[in-house]
C-alpha cells in the first residue's frame, strides 16, 4: 500500500500491492510484516529437507523441500522491494513447486514415464520466459488455481486409499490451512480500504503466508507417506517434540 515514503529500492514497478503500509519500518522493506511471515516455510522446508535426506526418501522429495524455500525466499525479496522482477521470483517459482506436485502426484501410474517430467519441464521454461516479457496481472492468479486444481482429484483419491489415521489427519490439516489462508489472503484484498483504517491491521496476507507455509509441510509430509506406501516402507507419522508431524520409514534390507 503506497504512502509517498522514500525507499532505497525507488519506485513500486510490481502488479500488485497488499494492505500493508509500504517502509513503516525501513527503507529497505517494503512490506515488513509480508517479508518476515515467509521464515516458517523456510524452517518447515529445512525440517522436511532434513527428514528426506536423512531416511533416504526419493531425490523429488528434496528438491520439492528445496523449491518451497526457493519460493518462500522470492517472496521475502518481491515483499521487500515492491520491484517487478522480484515479483517474477515469487510468482514464476509458484507454478514450478505446482508443475513438481503434478509430477510427484500422478508420476507413479504414468505409463510412459520419460514424457512427464520432459513436457513439465518445458512448459515451466516456457512460462518463465513468456512471464519475463509479459505482465499478466489476474491472468497469472487464473493459472495457478486451475494448476492446484489438477492437483486435487489425485490428492483426493490418494486420501480415500489411505487407511492411517494420522495420515488423514494431514491431509485434513492440509485442507483447513489452505482454507483458511485463502480467507486470510481474501479479507486482506477485499476489505483493504476498511482494513487501512483500523488501529490495528490484522495483516491477512502475511497471515496467508504462515498458513501457507504449514500447507506446503502437511502437503509434503502426506505425500512421502503415501509414497512410501507404494514402495513397501511401512511409514507411520510421529510427531518432534510432539508438536510437529514427519514420516519415519523402515526400508527393506534389500533397499
Amino acid at each position: 500500500m503506497a504512502d509517498g515514503i522514500s525507499s532505497f529500492w525507488g519506485p513500486v514497478t510490481s502488479t500488485t500491492e497488499c494492505c500493508e503500509k509500504n517502509y513503516a519500518y525501513s527503507s529497505y522493506i517494503a512490506e515488513f510484516y509480508n517479508t518476515i511471515s515467509n521464515i516458517p516455510t523456510i524452517l518447515l522446508a529445512l525440517i522436511g529437507l532434513i527428514n528426506a535426506l536423512r531416511q533416504r526418501f526419493e531425490k523429488r522429495f528434496s528438491i520439492l523441500h528445496i523449491s518451497n524455500m526457493i519460493l518462500a525466499i522470492g517472496s521475502m525479496l518481491y515483499h521487500a522491494t515492491l520491484q517487478h522482477v522480484q515479483q517474477q521470483s515469487d510468482e514464476t517459482p509458484m507454478v514450478w513447486e505446482m508443475l513438481l506436485y503434478m509430477y510427484i502426484l500422478y508420476s507413479p501410474d504414468w505409463h510412459y514415464r520419460g514424457t512427464m517430467p520432459t513436457f513439465l519441464f518445458l512448459y515451466g521454461a516456457a512460462f518463465a520466459i513468456v512471464h519475463s516479457v509479459i505482465r499478466f496481472g489476474i491472468g497469472f492468479k487464473v493459472h495457478y488455481v486451475l494448476l492446484c486444481l489438477l492437483c486435487i482429484p489425485r490428492m483426493y483419491k490418494y486420501y480415500i486409499y489411505t487407511q492411517d489415521a494420522c495420515a488423514k489427519r494431514l491431509a485434513k490439516f492440509y485442507v483447513a490451512t489452505i482454507f483458511l489462508g485463502s480467507l486470510c489472503w481474501l479479507f486482506d484484498r477485499v476489505f483493504c480500504k476498511e482494513v487501512s483504517q483500523w488501529l490495528i491491521n490484522p495483516q491477512g496476507h502475511a497471515l496467508w503466508h504462515v498458513f501457507m507455509g504449514f500447507n506446503s509441510y502437511f502437503a509434503n509430509t502426506f505425500l512421502m507417506f503415501c509414497r512410501a506406501q507404494q514402495r513397501g516402507w511401512a511409514p507411520k507419522i510421529v510427531h518432534f517434540m510432539g508438536f510437529l508431524p514427519y514420516v519415519k520409514i523402515e526400508k527393506p534390507k534389500s533397499q
